[in-house]
């Protein structure tokens, strides 16, 4: 008897499991979502993180230092200007150490806080939230929007969709613009974009096609992936989204439903003892699941999708705030906090990652405030002897590469150094350009007798003669004949 009881309480819970699993098609098209408007800590948190990111956005193309643009891809002259320091293409090398020190900044973060900097200050969610914002002073909150969509194609809807739709469009015109500000200069490109006739009564535009097509681009691009997209972009594009929780451990904060507290949910009025029933604090009220951007429920648990915004924390703490429960029903927490009741932060991983993140910084710094607007390079001749025999001199040929940096044009003198009276033939000072790469064959000579070993250390050192202080040095080997040995 007890058995078959066991049985028939599996099958039920096997069918009542069945039905709590919902089953997506692949190419299921996806439900509008439709947020809840929510106020709370995590959100002014977000307003204070964004703004100040939108704000440097969309003023840092129109500030100037010494005559240009602040921050100046420019492409065409290959010339990268970011405040006041000038970049070349062979500065690439400082763009993929920064790559990497973001990339491993991130790595660390994570593993403190879990996806915050997909919630807080990713531009794909800065730009939803904005796109979010508009919709509701225009439509209203969640329960009129969905009463617009559902409603015919009348006079008040047409006028709010078009309001939105336009607003939607001129914030993409103004990031795209903006975006494209950092490789042309934002006024000339502004000022561009306003057709004018020519002398043949066309239509025509002052900037190139490609500035115009590239910034119609990301006009069209925002448009569509913070007023369409979304969080699809956030389940499906993003990268980040894939191999985050590699990096979580049962240490990391994030957003956590406490089950052992919530459950077992149920509706009940504010003065009900709600205890004596079985329940527990979650009033199944779905907040959580109205105010999320990307439409998951915290209480199924950790998810992927979860972009750790903590809206749904929130909007919890609301409706605890109303009933009169302690608030953190949702919160910022760890499995280990949920469990044991004890969260670690000083761990082995997150020590590890911080460790490398300020080496990084450190030694990325350093290389950025040392270096110079001059960069040179020695090799020797590869295509030649070792070295040859002239007379009574011995001489090793070079060729020298001098890439000079900076922004104005140059006369450069080189200098030799050693331990041996190294001296250079046929040389005379000459003048690069700015963001000039100057190839020069070098010919060293010494006298035969003077070299007394078959390897010797020799210093170039490159000066510009108008700025001592623009000098770089580069260390080579003078290659001699094998010295004889004294009997």
């Amino acid at each position: 008897m007890s058995e078959q009881r066991s049985s028939e309480e599996k099958n039920a819970d096997n069918k009542a499991s069945d039905q709590s699993i919902r089953y997506v098609n692949l190419y299921e098209t996806p439900d509008k979502i439709y947020t809840r408007r929510i106020t709370g800590f995590f959100q002014n948190i977000r307003r204070y993180t964004g703004l100040p990111l939108i704000a440097a956005y969309l003023l840092l193309p129109w500030l100037v230092i010494d005559g240009r643009p602040a921050v100046l891809f420019d492409l065409p002259a290959r010339k990268f200007h970011v405040l006041w320091m000038t970049f070349w293409p062979q500065d690439f090398m400082l763009l993929a150490w920064l790559l990497i020190i973001s990339a491993f900044s991130l790595f660390t973060v994570t593993v403190l806080l879990g996806r915050v900097w997909c919630g807080f200050t990713c531009p794909q969610t800065v730009w939803t939230m904005m796109f979010m914002s508009v919709e509701h002073i225009v439509e209203g909150d969640r329960n009129k929007r969905i009463k617009l969509d559902r409603q015919g194609w009348t006079f008040e809807k047409i006028s709010k969709k078009t309001v939105k739709h336009s607003l939607w469009i001129l914030i993409g015109f103004i990031t795209g613009a903006t975006f494209i500000g950092y490789f042309v200069p934002i006024r000339e490109l502004l000022a561009g974009l306003i057709p004018f006739r020519n002398d043949l009564g066309m239509l025509q535009i002052g900037v190139s096609p490609v500035a115009a097509f590239w910034t119609l681009f990301f006009t069209t691009m925002t448009y569509l992936n913070a007023g369409w997209m979304r969080e699809q972009v956030c389940k499906y594009m993003c990268p980040y989204a894939r191999f985050q929780s590699v990096m979580y451990d049962s240490d990391t904060l994030a957003v956590h439903y406490d089950p052992k507290r919530g459950e077992r949910r149920g509706t009940r009025k504010p003065t009900d003892d709600y205890k004596a029933k079985g329940l527990g604090d979650c009033i199944d009220c779905s907040w959580c699941v109205q105010v999320c951007p990307v439409d998951i429920d915290i209480r199924d648990g950790l998810q992927y999708d979860c972009i750790n915004c903590g809206l749904c924390v929130d909007a919890c703490n609301a409706v605890m705030d109303k009933m009169k429960y302690p608030r953190g029903l949702i919160r910022f927490t760890s499995e280990d906090e949920l469990k044991t009741g004890k969260t670690r932060f000083i761990r082995p991983r997150l020590f590890g990652y911080s460790f490398a993140v300020l080496a990084m910084i450190s030694a990325f710094s350093y290389v950025l405030l040392s270096r110079t607007a001059l960069s040179v390079d020695v090799i020797r001749d590869r295509g030649a002897r070792l070295y040859r025999i002239a007379g009574d001199q011995v001489q090793n040929v070079y060729t020298i590469k001098i890439n000079n940096m900076d922004d104005e044009p140059h006369e450069y003198s080189i200098e030799l150094d050693g331990k041996y009276p190294f001296e250079l033939r046929n040389y005379r000072p000459m003048r690069i350009e700015a963001g000039e790469v100057f190839t020069l064959p070098l010919r060293i000579s010494i006298p035969r007798s003077e070299l007394n070993t078959e390897k010797a250390k020799l210093k170039f050192i490159v000066t510009a003669q108008d700025d001592p202080e623009l000098q770089a040095v580069e260390t080579t080997n003078f290659i001699g004949p094998a010295v004889k040995k004294r009997r």
